[in-house]
């Protein structure tokens, strides 16, 4: 008979149990799923910001705005690409605004300012935009859905030695990504045989890439290779032509950011031949990026998406799938454990998330800037598929 009442007494216990987790259940299904857009919207990179809110955005209105019974929620806030800015916002974000997904980060030393708020917090950090090779080391609640410099710049160092590149000169932004491009695309060009005259590096605030173009024409080499972050290209290239560069001989080859998308149509003819690596372009065949540049194009007054905004619209993708796989949970741990791995086709093409790493394995393309109607675009002419990120290759 004891027994028989202890056990009812554990019944109505677990039902009570039940009976309360309920609602708290409910509560989280309903409570808005926040995610805290971290974005240079003004300042130096502020193109950067402009295009990735715009995919973000898009993402949202083709795939709704709730997913698995929670309704998304875009807190953007702008860190004017400046770190200590970055680690404040993305304090407020976690405690005061509750997020479930940092998100954004357009340049390295904002993503890394951030890395440790998402380590203590075990908030997911999606890295949209900067490219450094190791952000992803930084905390292990980071991933990236967007590019590294090793990437594409591995794929220049090939290319340029067996198409008549014999020496070159390097020049790049003095940060994280620039160094990145620099070691790799060097390392890659000398191994085919190819030689490195110098190595150039450019101040990233405020640079003035006039006295280092004269030190190239000095040097004569056979072409100059350029990284400089996305938003700066135009000026690299105006001051290239200005200095006649192209007419002593000199070819300009660089990673993808150069040529920028946005920027590419203001650039004028003179970019036209200028070849480039990188893994995604406007102009990229599928059906599927045609659509997607489309209705880009359609939402943002005729702005042309960049590769920015490829690493914002995907991102989007992996938190959507990730809260689906959850049920709408959202805990960030369980999350995390959804975005790796995750597998899916791309306007950029096929992608993954490697689930070792966390960063980005895609395809990269070799790209001539060409005139289609009547516009500039960076045409593809060959891919090298799925490439990991050599900066972890070891």
């Amino acid at each position: 008979m004891q027994r028989r009442h202890l056990v009812q007494a554990a019944g109505l216990a677990a039902l009570a149990a039940l009976a309360l987790a309920a609602p708290l259940a409910a509560q989280a299904q309903t409570t808005p799923f926040k995610i805290g857009l971290i974005l240079p919207m003004t300042g130096q990179q502020a193109s950067t910001g402009r295009q990735i809110e715009a995919a973000v955005k898009l993402y949202i209105a083709q795939n709704g705005d709730t997913v698995a019974g929670r309704k998304i929620e875009v807190i953007v806030k702008d860190d004017v690409a400046t770190p200590d800015v970055t680690k404040r916002l993305a304090q407020e974000l976690v405690v005061n605004e509750k997020v479930n997904v940092l998100a954004g980060f357009g340049v390295t030393p904002a993503a890394l300012a951030a890395a440790p708020i998402a380590t203590q917090s075990k908030t997911p950090l999606v890295v949209m935009a900067a490219a450094t090779s190791s952000i992803t080391e930084a905390s292990p609640y980071i991933v990236r859905t967007s590019f590294t410099l090793p990437q594409v710049s591995v794929a220049m160092g090939d290319w340029a030695p067996k198409n008549g590149v014999k020496s070159v000169v390097t020049l790049v932004s003095d940060y994280g990504p620039g160094n990145d491009a620099e070691k790799f695309f060097s390392e890659r060009f000398q191994l085919n045989g190819g030689k490195v005259i110098d190595k150039l590096r450019v101040p990233l605030r405020n640079p003035d890439f006039a006295p280092f173009l004269q030190k190239v024409r000095d040097a004569k080499p056979d072409a100059l290779f350029v990284f400089v972050p996305s938003g700066a290209g135009a000026a690299v290239m105006k001051q290239f032509l200005e200095r006649g560069m192209d007419k002593a001989g000199i070819r300009l080859i660089a990673t993808g950011d150069v040529t920028d998308d946005d920027q590419l149509n203001d650039m004028g003819d003179g970019a036209l031949g200028v070849v480039t690596s990188h893994h995604y372009s406007a102009a990229h065949p599928s059906a599927m990026n045609k659509k997607f540049v489309e209705a880009f194009q359609k939402a943002n007054k005729n702005m042309r998406p960049n590769f920015m905004a490829m690493g914002g619209y995907d991102g989007m993708r992996v938190i959507y799938e990730a809260l689906k796989a959850t049920g709408g949970k959202g805990d960030g741990a369980a999350l995390l454990e959804k975005m790796k791995g995750q597998v899916f086709e791309s306007p950029r093409g096929q992608v993954l998330i490697d689930a070792q790493t966390r960063d980005i394995v895609q395809d990269v393309y070799l790209r001539k800037v060409e005139k289609k109607d009547g516009q500039l675009y960076n045409v593809e002419f060959d891919v090298i598929k799925a490439v990991k990120d050599p900066g972890k290759a070891k």
